[in-house]
């Protein structure tokens, strides 16, 4: 296997990607292209491969562990990289945030109506990348239970958007509570994608289960390490902070709340009371996370989340020689080196 699996994934995924926007054509799907990487905004051709998201990376990885393949996991990769799109597409409209990754969002570009058709697009088209399975010839019963696994992992990823957005509103969240949040708003398509691609593979339901488990850990533990890097930066710099500013709450900020002192609750209640927060609230609620230990607390949680989805892996009897890109997942999962992805 290639020292890089996640490489190898990326490039057959957006393959795969492109395959189902083939026959597609007409300004909406050059929408789904733009958010994508594929296009500008007049719809020409753009070079470079955009980065594919982790959860979509989930499903090879776990096909090729049980088989030393991964080609027939590739329609479930191409939708659940579409799902989370669809997600993604509408948190920005959500969060208002003016940029996608690298460019401007949809919305900003085109407006809200047209960035909520896109992101309906993506959903529909998640759900016709599934079908893509019986072309290769797999069990139309398989391709029933992969098509409902992906649509319960989406109803649960709009539970977890729902109430991130809820919390918004409330002052004090528990740690409980926004494990809860994770799971369901990034756990779930990362679970669906593990479950999916042990189906495939042949995995009785039992094993399907544990794949699940563990992949809704990492996707916790992906979760976990953008927040991170949201109120930290690529460069620990603070400068970042979209959390903050859309006052949503996320672990370093739940532990501050649960541990810090009195004065240091009233200073981020106060802040957190003004309609806009300012950059000197933005840089002082980030030092008061510092001073509660908030990074190092959420960065060992993490590290846990993918510790505990190891050890279920470990209990399928996976081959050494097939772990590569199972443990090339979970380093992902926990790395502050990749790009942050809008979350």
């Amino acid at each position: 296997m290639p020292s890089n699996p996640l490489a190898t994934y990326r490039v057959a995924v957006e393959k795969e990607l492109k395959e189902c926007f083939a026959s597609r054509e007409g300004f909406l799907y050059n929408l789904l292209r733009y958010h994508l990487g594929w296009v500008d905004q007049q719809g020409q051709p753009e070079s470079g491969i955009k980065r594919e998201s982790f959860q979509s990376l989930v499903a090879p990885a776990v096909c090729e562990a049980l088989t030393g393949g991964f080609a027939p996991s590739l329609p479930l990769a191409a939708a659940v990289e579409l799902a989370h799109n669809y997600t993604q597409v509408h948190a920005d409209v959500q969060a208002g945030r003016v940029d996608a990754v690298t460019r401007p969002s949809i919305w900003w570009v085109w407006g809200p109506a047209q960035a909520i058709n896109a992101g309906d697009g993506f959903h529909a088209m998640a759900r016709v990348a599934v079908l893509r399975m019986l072309d290769q010839g797999v069990e139309s019963e398989k391709v029933l239970a992969a098509a409902s696994m992906l649509d319960r992992s989406c109803l649960a990823m709009c539970e977890g958007q729902f109430e991130d957005l809820a919390f918004q509103d409330r002052l004090l969240v528990t740690t409980a509570e926004y494990d809860a949040m994770i799971a369901n708003k990034s756990g779930a398509l990362a679970g669906c994608a593990a479950a999916c691609g042990s189906l495939v593979a042949g995995a009785e339901e039992a094993s399907q289960e544990r794949f699940r488990e563990a992949g809704t850990k990492l996707g916790m533990a992906w979760q976990i390490t953008r927040d991170v890097l949201d109120y930290w930066g690529q460069e620990g710099d603070g400068v970042t902070a979209s959390n903050l500013l859309n006052k949503k709450k996320s672990l370093p900020l739940i532990h501050t709340l649960e541990n810090c002192g009195t004065a240091a609750k009233r200073e981020i209640g106060s802040a957190y009371m003004k309609r806009v927060l300012e950059p000197s609230d933005l840089s002082r609620i980030i030092e008061i996370m510092e001073e509660a230990g908030a990074r190092s607390h959420s960065e060992n949680w993490a590290g846990q989340l993918v510790g505990e989805a190891l050890e279920v892996l470990s209990s399928e009897g996976i081959p050494t020689e097939r772990q590569a890109g199972l443990r090339a997942l979970a380093a992902e999962a926990i790395s502050s080196s990749v790009h942050p992805v809008n979350s």
